[in-house]
Order: structure tokens, then C-alpha cells, then sequence
């Protein structure tokens, strides 16, 4: 098994890899330097939409600079677009070229945060060539999954497990570009619902997709974990 999404370095416990999602420069750096000390935390570095930025040039020259000293990052975000309060729409869709920028430069895949801007989301990625990532915590419903470019993934949370609109969403995402995550400490997965979520709770996301497929666990964990592998390019 294989967390794409956390924000929780512990509870990793029968898992092969946990992906750490950045935030901020901050929360970016932490994420390296736990990868270092745990060779199953893998780091990505990115500034979030809803981060304030005063001085966009800056924050992403710096984050260049993680990406150029640290070999071992993964991937470029989460970035994206977040729709959903009153933040800079204009600044959020500049902040997140200039992230996708790096991730095609140094050919990573971007992790997407959408949020109430999915069609937006969409029409900034279609823009690009050669560029590949996952929509981390997909909420675009079952229409928009073709307009999705092919190239990117789709990542389903444990909001599946207590969701009936979202199982109809996984039964129409091909199986292989479907990846697991858990976003914690949110989005906790039943049977521990209104609990804070950890990484080791992605087997029950495993456990609901595998029940939505009709499939083993373990089938089902082999096709997922290869979605991740690939898009991350680890082995």
C-alpha cells in the first residue's frame, strides 16, 4: 500500500511509501529532511493556493532551489487553484503556472489541489505539453473525468468510504490512473470517521476500492501501488 497525499509524517506502519505533500517553504523543507531520516517518507516540495504570498518570484525561486539540491524530491506541490473563500484568483493562477513551470523543468509530476475550480483547474493543465501529475482529492464529479488530460491521475480520499456519489466517480475513473491517499490528519476514512486520520488508515480506501472494483485486496492493492510507482517514479 502506498499513501500518495499526507501531511503526517508517523503511522506508517504497513505501508510501503508515504508521499508528504507540501504546503509552504516551511512545511517543504520538513519534508525533505523527514525523506532523509526514512527512505519509505517521500518529499514533495509546493506552496499551496490559499498560502499567502506576498512575493511570488521569491517563494518560487526558493523552492527551485529545494528542487535543485534535493535529488530525492518527488514531486512539485500540492499547488492549484482554490475557489472556495475570498484569495486572489489572479494571484493563485500565477502562483500555480510558475509551480507547474518548475515541475516541467525539472520533470516532476505536480500534485493539484482543486477546490471549487475544477473547469479552471483543467483548462490551465490542458495548456501544457509533457506534463503529468494527479488530481490530489478529486471532487470534479463523473462528467469531468474526460476532460481530465490523460496524462494525470486521479487521487480519491477517504471520503469514498462514507460518499455514494464517489463511489459512482471511482467506478468511471480507468483503474489505471487511480491512486490512494489520505490527506491527514483530514478526511478519515470509516471506520474511524471524526477521528484525526493517519497514513496506515489508506487500507481502508484500499478496502472500499477494492469492494467498488469487485476485486481482492490484493489485486487491487498490486494495481494501485503500480499507478503510484509509475507516477512517481519509484520502485
Amino acid at each position: 500500500m502506498i499513501d500518495t497525499h499526507s501531511h503526517v509524517a508517523t503511522n506508517i506502519e504497513g505501508l510501503k511509501f508515504v508521499v508528504l505533500s507540501g504546503t509552504n517553504l516551511k512545511d517543504s523543507k520538513n519534508n525533505i529532511k523527514l525523506s532523509k531520516s526514512n527512505k519509505r517518507l517521500l518529499a514533495a516540495v509546493g506552496i499551496h493556493p490559499q498560502e499567502k504570498t506576498s512575493n511570488i518570484k521569491l517563494q518560487t525561486s526558493k523552492l527551485e532551489e529545494l528542487l535543485v539540491e534535493n535529488k530525492n524530491i518527488v514531486a512539485v506541490g500540492e499547488c492549484g487553484l482554490d475557489f472556495s473563500n475570498e484569495h486572489d484568483k489572479r494571484q493563485q493562477e500565477i502562483l500555480f503556472r510558475a509551480q507547474i513551470c518548475l515541475a516541467l523543468k525539472y520533470k516532476k509530476p505536480l500534485i493539484v489541489h482543486s477546490r471549487k475550480a475544477m473547469d479552471e483547474t483543467i483548462e490551465i493543465l490542458k495548456s501544457y505539453k509533457n506534463l503529468t501529475g494527479v488530481i490530489h482529492c478529486y471532487t470534479g464529479g463523473i462528467k469531468r473525468i474526460k476532460n481530465v488530460p490523460e496524462s494525470f491521475y486521479f487521487g480519491i480520499d477517504g471520503n469514498v468510504t462514507y460518499e455514494d456519489g464517489l463511489v459512482e466517480v471511482v467506478k468511471n475513473i480507468p483503474k489505471d490512473r487511480l491512486v490512494l491517499e489520505t490527506d491527514s490528519p483530514e478526511l478519515t476514512p470509516i471506520p474511524h470517521r471524526f477521528e484525526k486520520n493517519c497514513p496506515e488508515y489508506v487500507k481502508f480506501i484500499y478496502q472500499k476500492v477494492a469492494e467498488i472494483w469487485g476485486m481482492s485486496f490484493a489485486e487491487t492493492e498490486k494495481i494501485i501501488d503500480e499507478n503510484a510507482k509509475k507516477l512517481f517514479s519509484i520502485s
